[in-house]
C-alpha cells in the first residue's frame, strides 16, 4: 500500500495555512488582557497581601487570554455570519 500524501496548501485543503496577520491581530487584541492580569498581580503584591492571592487570580486571566488569542487567530470571531 502507498502512504497517503498530504494535500498541497492550496484551495480546498483541510490544513489551514498560517497567516501572520491573524497572529498579529490576535496578539494585538489579547495583549491588553495579559498586561492587565500581570498588573493586577503586581498591585496585589504591592498592597502587601499574601502573594498567593495574586497568583490565584493569574491562571484564570491567562486561560481566558489564551482562549481569546485562539478565537482571534483562527477567525472564529470574524467568520461568524450571524452577528
Amino acid at each position: 500500500m502507498d502512504t497517503p500524501v498530504a494535500p498541497d496548501e492550496g484551495d480546498g485543503s483541510p490544513i489551514p495555512t498560517e497567516d501572520r496577520s491573524d497572529r498579529l491581530r490576535a496578539a494585538k487584541y489579547t495583549l491588553p488582557f495579559v498586561a492587565l492580569g500581570i498588573a493586577d498581580v503586581i498591585l496585589v503584591i504591592g498592597w502587601g497581601l499574601n502573594p498567593i492571592w495574586g497568583f490565584a487570580i493569574l491562571p484564570p486571566i491567562l486561560f481566558m487570554s489564551v482562549l481569546t488569542w485562539i478565537a482571534f487567530k483562527s477567525g472564529f470571531v470574524s467568520d461568524n455570519e450571524n452577528y
